[in-house]
């Protein structure tokens, strides 16, 4: 998604991470400001001046709309993310794992520059980078070294940890330098490596002791059923006392990470100037197995070039001109313990094997061009300009390819006696060749204007011209049924007003902003017959899961299941706008009061189709699931539209105390509601996105699935706090080498839960039995509605199951809405100390210690959902990692 990639230039091992989606195209997209006019209605007092109103950038609090495996903006005030809730890094998956875990921030995007798109960023996103790369300052020759270190020596137990933390380490070390190479040319030069080694502690649900012997007496079935169990290795549940069945353990976990950049700076004449950049990185990643097979091994690889020429034809007139190639791979492979094909219980147990969609061998390449004239005249500063994008995305990526058996509460038993007997409900395989190329063109025509109409009021208007070619198929295999989105316009204003010293400045924002139609969304079509077949088998055979199946099934000539994309797909859109008063209740403070919010249209959504239905005369059970669908051409039938609408409003307050004795505060509140219709601003249309917007049945999509969106947040407040002690200039000389100079700063962020839903079983007694899970109970027990599930003490009594009622045969859903529950909140705490060392001669060293989650304060996961199981109403995992400490050196030369 463009408008992540500001944010990610900020996370290195996130930057990596991302580089292997697809989805992702301008990972290391380097931006660049172009020059503004003066804003006149910018408060003129130095000591907190009031952004401008044309930066097109989020407000000071803005977070970091990344984070992953432990890597913390200090500011943010997130702890470290726990490694064992599972996360495939692709296909905008860490996004939504961080909009589910940490919730949003309400983001001001003050003014909406012309030449981005904004997407998004209401909920705490930045406008998307350019193509083109900013002139660099020419400086002498300096350079810098860095290295930094955490331990798990120093870091505490988390909340379910059983024994002591085990060794585990990160370094990070690398260098910078910047030297002129001749009159006008300057070269830089930087290159960073992190290497992770140790242990990975976390949570998982594993057989108990007398769950281990195989009852089954076929002999295929019993290997496999052994072959099973024996993935859960040999410790036996050791969190009893808040689960059965709950095991906290640890496995190896070993990642590397490896970046270099070099920048060419050449002044060509006294009015050119042309850069040009290169960048490389490698992620290689040998993921943690708590359970064998647990996680994909990923291998990331991605290069990016640029070269941008910069001509000034007169001090109020110039352009950029800049073209760009960018080459992502991403290959994620089973890890060789993995059995093959998965398996899963229902949450019950853990599942054994990877994601249906891996293995994923994907390589993408984006060709950039793009052009812009900056024209300041008068009063006006006018900007237009272009830019375009080629698109290829090629490889093979799986669904189901290695099968998928799924073992429910079935046949009268629970899930763990069908696991020892063998009996799963249902097995889904496809069978043929995935690999497919993918090409098409985006492009993007912008003009606007800055307009200082009087010496307190501007104003910004422009529009944007985004039209989308149809993706075609090199080699013909596979066929993108829906045309050129090519009526994409996104008009846009803004205005910023100084009214008078007391009542400060007032400034609002209002704009289109399109999305994408994901990668990921529209190569579903490589996964419809005759190339590719998928099928499903209920009630199979464990050892021979497909016997029974037809010779025209195999072959791609009969039955099969169905991924339709809808020939009106077109690109999801929003209407963003904002408001804000800005005053200065003292001096030294800046108070901002604000409101935003967005409608948005055209989310994308994959509706579940051709289901099974009651018919009079054939039993509700899983082996009449393929019998009792309409259409008998075809399994599932999965429509991918533009489903789904999403609303957003926030309300918020920032008071910003910039230097008052040495000290800096920053304290923001925020109150939001973000509601929609099963799918958000991130959902791709497909895989996991698509089962999570799932309907509990096939009809009445909309009013069975419009709730709380998964990451809305009632409360929300950050505290940063920033002190540097003082120089002591007229005391002893030693006074000053001790206490002088040190910095002290702290983050606070709480913030309410997120929501979450109930389900139960698709199986006779439980769910409607129609071949696709996301079935919802009925409430019987009002009064449990809107609790917050916060503790594993009190989960259970909260959430008792006996406030639900399961389907009865025919019945389709139940009366539960969706989301209507919440998980534990957050209340984080961050701490860091620095110190920068003069050396002589403009060198310098700079020391800092950080702590991560200072109080050890867990944040708890959801609890079981699923009411047909025995895990129901407890909670087993946190989302967060305990108090961890982290070490930086950073040397100036």
């Amino acid at each position: 998604m463009v408008f992540l990639s500001q944010r990610l230039r900020r996370i290195r091992l996130t930057q990596m991470v991302l580089a292997a989606s697809a989805l992702c195209p301008a990972v290391f997209a380097q931006s660049a400001e172009p020059p503004t006019a003066p804003d006149p209605a910018t408060d003129s007092q130095p000591e907190a001046p009031a952004p401008a109103a044309t930066t097109g950038q989020a407000s000071s609090n803005q977070r970091t709309q990344l984070n992953l495996l432990g890597e913390v903006n200090a500011k943010t005030g997130e702890g470290q993310r726990n490694e064992n809730v599972r996360l495939t890094l692709i296909d905008n998956n860490v996004l939504k794992e961080l909009n589910t875990r940490m919730g949003t921030t309400a983001n001001l995007v003050e003014s909406f520059d012309v030449e981005r798109n904004y997407f998004g960023a209401e909920f705490g996103g930045s406008g998307s980078a350019l193509v083109h790369i900013a002139k660099p300052q020419a400086s002498p020759l300096h350079g810098e070294l860095f290295w930094s270190h955490s331990n798990s020596a120093l870091s505490a137990r988390s909340f379910f940890q059983a024994g002591n933390v085990q060794p585990a380490r990160t370094n990070d070390y690398g260098f910078s330098i910047t030297a002129p190479v001749g009159e006008r040319t300057f070269l830089t030069g930087s290159a960073s490596r992190r290497r992770l080694r140790g242990q990975v502690n976390g949570n998982v649900l594993v057989p108990a002791a007398d769950e281990r012997v195989p009852l089954t007496t076929d002999p295929a079935a019993r290997a496999l059923v052994q072959a099973l169990l024996g993935a859960y290795g040999r410790q036996i549940p050791n969190r009893t006392d808040i689960n059965p069945r709950a095991l906290n353990t640890n496995a190896p976990q070993n990642i590397d990470n490896d970046r270099a950049e070099s920048t060419l700076d050449r002044r060509a004449s006294e009015k050119d100037h042309l850069v040009a950049r290169y960048g490389f990185t490698l992620q290689d990643v040998e993921a943690f197995q708590l359970v064998g097979g647990q996680n994909p091994d990923t291998t990331t690889r991605s290069h990016q070039a640029r070269l941008t020429w910069i001509r000034e034809w007169s001090p109020g007139t110039t352009t950029d001109l800049s073209v760009g190639f960018d080459r992502i791979g991403s290959l994620l492979v089973a890890e060789e313990t993995s059995l093959g094909p998965r398996f899963v219980f229902s949450r019950l147990l853990e599942s054994v094997g990877p994601d249906d969609n891996i293995p994923i061998n994907r390589a993408q390449n984006l060709f950039r061009y793009a052009g812009r004239l900056n024209r300041n005249r008068g009063s006006h500063s006018w900007r237009a300009g272009f830019s375009i994008l080629r698109r290829q995305v090629n490889g093979s990526e799986a669904n189901n390819h290695r099968g998928t058996f799924s073992f429910r509460r079935d046949f009268g038993r629970s899930v763990t006696e069908n696991l020892l007997l063998g009996t799963p409900s249902e097995y889904r395989v496809a069978l043929g060749d995935p690999h497919r190329g993918f090409r098409n063109w985006d492009l993007q025509l912008f003009a606007g204007d800055h307009w200082q109409v009087r010496p307190n009021l501007t104003i910004d208007y422009g529009i944007r011209y985004e039209p989308v070619t149809r993706p075609n198929e090199v080699n013909g295999l596979s066929t993108v049924p829906y045309d050129c989105d090519c009526n994409n316009l996104a008009p846009r204003f803004g205005f910023a007003y100084r009214a008078n010293d007391r009542w400060g400045v007032f400034r609002g924002a209002y704009g289109i902003q399109y999305g994408e139609i994901f990668a990921a969304t529209f190569m579903q079509s490589r996964f419809n017959a005759p190339g590719v077949v998928l099928i499903s088998v209920q009630q199979p055979d464990l050892g021979n899961p497909l016997k029974g199946v037809s010779a025209a099934e195999l072959s791609g000539t009969g039955r099969s299941t169905l991924f339709r994309l809808d020939p009106e797909l077109s690109s999801p859109y929003s209407q963003q706008y904002n408001f804000s008063w800005q005053i200065r209740p003292a001096p030294q403070w800046a108070l901002e009061l604000g409101y935003v919010g967005s409608r948005s249209w055209k989310l994308l959504q994959q509706w579940y189709m051709n289901r099974a239905r009651p018919v009079p005369g054939i039993p509700l059970i899983t082996a009449t699931i393929n019998e009792r669908r309409s259409d008998p051409a075809y399994f599932d039938i999965l429509h991918t539209v533009n489903g789904s609408r999403g609303y957003y409003d926030a309300a918020k307050a920032e008071l910003r105390v910039p230097r008052w004795r040495g000290l800096s505060l920053m304290a923001s509140y925020w109150f939001s509601k973000a509601i929609d219709l099963g799918a958000s601003y991130t959902n791709t249309g497909s895989g996991r996105d698509g089962r999570g917007g799932r309907s509990p049945a096939e009809f009445n999509v909309h009013g069975q699935m419009k709730g709380p969106s998964d990451f809305d947040q009632s409360h929300a407040a950050l505290w940063n706090a920033d002190y540097q002690t003082p120089m002591f200039a007229a005391g002893p000389d030693w006074l000053e080498k001790a206490l002088g100079s040190w910095q002290f700063a702290s983050v606070v962020l709480i913030k309410t839960g997120t929501p979450f839903a109930i389900r139960t079983a698709d199986s006779p007694g439980s769910g409607n039995v129609d071949g696709a899970g996301s079935d919802r109970p009925s409430l019987v027990d009002p009064s449990v509605l809107g609790v917050s599930v916060d503790h594993p003490d009190t989960a259970a009594q909260k959430l008792p199951r006996e406030a639900f009622r399961s389907l009865s045969a025919g019945e389709l859903t139940g009366n539960l809405g969706n989301n209507v529950f919440r998980k534990d909140g957050l209340f984080n705490v961050n701490a860091a100390v620095s110190r920068r060392f003069p050396l002589g001669g403009g060198r310098s060293l700079l020391f800092r210690a950080e702590s991560l989650n200072l109080t050890n304060h867990p944040q708890f996961a959801e609890p079981g959902i699923d009411m047909s199981g025995d895990n129901f109403g407890r909670i087993t995992n946190t989302l967060n990692d305990g108090r961890a400490f982290r070490f930086q050196m950073r040397l100036v030369l």
